[in-house]
Formats: structure tokens, C-alpha cells, sequence
């Protein structure tokens, strides 16, 4: 299991003193649940957050009884608890843009033979909400809930060429000071998402996240106001060859952008949208 390179920060912004100190940290402890994460100990806590022991302590305390952690005191161990998992998937399923795209990424990705997926930012992560897979036994097993590095992935790359400059600025400012080992391959990386969007509409990723996946990515911005999204179409490389991503994908891609502006236009949002599957654990790769 790979643990994080730095801990997970409290918010920064000129308006930080305004938030629950006491809020914020419990939701940083929160977050460093990833899906490849079955459970995690008070040192992973530690080490991911950079709270101190006594704070930790206190903080899962309080968390373990409102019932968004689990605590196994045989391990010494905390899993994400039904609280919290509730909580995210009202929010997923209530969500209009999901409900409707859903049919539309699935019939692309049976059509194109490869994975459709929507992710949402969660600080210098895209975080995916949505996944559609072909019916082929070859397929990358991503899930709902999966992170993604935001300048490495199409669905990051089109998430940030979609965002006010002002706010992009503000991230790409954030992942330096992260990253600093990388600052020219990372700078270019973005630079190269940024004129390809400008240019032809979409960005590709063919082998910067891992060498053997090509994907291309599209942003969404709901006209009924919700927060920007993220779509993705692609697979490992014998699925996804960077010709066919460019002259197949893309094209059918920007058609479902368009179909899905078209639907949201027409319709209401649904009353009762439907209730998405719990998410898979971890990433694999299975052929």
C-alpha cells in the first residue's frame, strides 16, 4: 500500500480563520481514507495528516461515536464507517448531472470498448463519481471514490483547462510547492493539456499517468449551476492506441458532452435518482 508523500494540510486561503479548526481536522483525518485503504492505524493517521498523537486520539474519539469510523480494537485499526459512507452517496445519488449522464457513459463505453468515467477536484486530486465499463475481460478496475493525480490524468488535465485562470493559477501554485522535484515536467504536462483544449476541445493523457494507459478527457459545466465536472474516455494502450483515441474517442466523447447539456436543458432534475452501487476497493489492472 502506498502511503502519501506529504500530509494532508489545513485549508490556507486568507479566509482560513474563519473555519472550525476542530472541523477541519476531523475531515483531514477523513480523507486519508483512500478505496485501497481496508483500514488504517493511528501512525498512518499521523503520518498522512501531520496532527499530532494526542490530537488524532481525540479526534477518532469523537468520530468512531458519531459512527463515521469503525474501530477494531483487536487491530487497533479504523475503517471508514456507515456515517460517512451515507453521506457520500447522498450526495452522489441526488446529484442530477450523475443520474444523467450515467446511461449515456455506459453506452459509450460498450460502443467504444473501453472505460467512461466522471471525477469531481478534491484538492490536488480528481476524485472519480461515476464509472462505466465495457463488458470485455480486459478493462482497468477503477471505482467510485478512486484518486487520481489532477496534472498526470485526462480528467485532471481537462478540469484544469476548464477552471477561471485565476483559480487554475492558484492550484498549479499549490502542486509546485507540493512538487517541486517536478516543476518543468508538470509546468509542460499542463502547458500541453491547455493548448490542446484550446485548440481542438479535449485533452489527452497517452502513458504520463502510467505508461500503459491513453485516455482522453473533456470538462463539463452543468448549465444548472453545479460544480464542474470532468469526463473521461480510454484504457490501457492495446484498447486505447493513441491514433483511435484522437480520430474515435474524442469525437464520440464531445458528442456525449453535447447530449448530456441537451438533456440537462430539457429536463428537471429526477425526484428519485437512482442509488449507485458501493465502490470496489483499491485499483487493479485485470486481463
Amino acid at each position: 500500500m502506498r502511503k502519501r508523500n506529504k500530509p494532508i494540510v489545513a485549508p490556507t486561503e486568507d479566509d482560513a480563520g474563519q473555519h472550525s479548526l476542530a472541523l477541519v481536522r476531523g475531515l483531514q483525518i477523513l480523507r486519508t481514507f483512500t478505496p485501497a485503504d481496508s483500514s488504517l492505524g493511528n501512525q498512518d493517521l499521523i503520518e498522512r495528516t501531520g496532527l499530532p498523537k494526542a490530537t488524532i486520539s481525540r479526534l477518532t474519539y469523537t468520530l468512531v461515536g458519531l459512527g463515521y469510523l469503525l474501530y477494531d480494537p483487536a487491530l487497533g485499526r479504523y475503517r471508514i464507517g456507515p456515517a460517512t459512507v451515507s453521506l457520500g452517496y447522498s450526495g452522489l445519488s441526488t446529484s442530477a448531472v450523475i443520474y444523467m449522464a450515467k446511461p449515456l457513459m455506459q453506452a459509450l463505453a460498450i460502443e467504444t470498448g473501453v472505460a467512461v468515467a466522471m471525477g469531481m477536484r478534491d484538492g490536488h486530486e480528481m476524485v472519480y463519481v461515476a464509472n462505466c465499463r465495457p463488458e470485455t475481460p480486459v478493462t482497468l478496475r477503477l471505482n467510485v471514490g478512486s484518486r487520481l493525480p489532477i496534472w498526470q490524468t485526462s480528467m485532471g488535465l481537462a478540469y484544469l483547462a476548464a477552471m477561471e485562470e485565476g483559480a487554475r493559477d492558484k492550484i498549479i501554485g499549490k502542486l509546485l510547492v507540493a512538487y517541486p522535484d517536478i516543476r518543468d515536467k508538470m509546468l509542460g504536462t499542463i502547458d500541453r493539456a491547455l493548448e490542446s483544449y484550446a485548440r481542438q476541445g479535449f485533452v489527452t493523457s497517452f502513458g504520463e499517468w502510467y505508461s500503459y494507459i491513453n485516455a482522453v478527457g473533456m470538462p463539463f459545466r452543468p448549465t444548472d449551476g453545479s460544480q464542474l465536472v470532468a469526463i473521461t474516455c480510454g484504457g490501457i494502450k492495446d484498447l486505447a492506441p493513441v491514433e483511435e483515441c484522437l480520430t474515435s474517442f474524442a469525437p464520440k466523447l464531445k458528442a456525449l458532452v453535447e447530449e448530456l447539456q441537451s438533456r440537462l436543458l430539457r429536463s428537471d432534475p429526477p425526484s428519485q435518482p437512482e442509488t449507485f452501487g458501493a465502490p470496489l476497493q483499491g485499483f487493479s489492472y485485470e486481463g
